[in-house]
């Protein structure tokens, strides 16, 4: 026979599900902060992390994953061409389209973010919890990935 506690509380995990969300603004915020964006809008920083993902692609194609115009998205192309941060080539395959990459210069920019932010939690993590507090949130973690896989 089932155990009534052993049942899950719909309002409990409505109440995690909240707390949750709260915690994961709050830790997006914090890796903002040590990472130094700089000016760049969350549209741009996602075409950017698309571009590193994906690798090459067109104006359209972004704009289709991203699910805007078009004609949106070459603006946001244009604005992150003109900071350096982006390049145009031809299509091998169809020389009349190009095809946008990441440059240099943006792939370390994207390197030292990512350090930046990997060093506070890492430096966050040793100096505010035990050792036990770092195998119990190694744990979460486990659950955590459980939720999103």
């Amino acid at each position: 026979m089932n155990d009534p506690q052993d049942e899950p509380d719909m309002s409990s995990a409505s109440a995690l599900a909240d707390d949750l969300r709260a915690l994961f603004r709050k830790l997006k915020r914090r890796f903002r902060e040590q990472a130094n964006p700089g000016d760049l809008p969350p549209s741009q920083v996602s075409v950017l992390l698309r571009l590193e993902g994906d690798g090459a692609a067109t104006v359209s194609s972004l704009a289709r994953a991203e699910g805007m115009r078009p004609q949106s998205m070459g603006t946001t192309v244009a604005a992150l061409e003109a900071a350096g941060l982006v390049h145009g080539a031809p299509d091998p395959a169809d020389r009349r389209q190009t095809l946008l990459s990441l440059t240099d210069s943006c792939r370390a920019w994207i390197e030292e973010s990512r350090a930046a932010r990997q060093d506070w939690l890492v430096r966050t993590i040793q100096a505010k919890l035990s050792p036990q507090e770092q195998k119990d949130l190694a744990g979460a973690v486990k659950l955590l990935a459980r939720l999103v896989d």
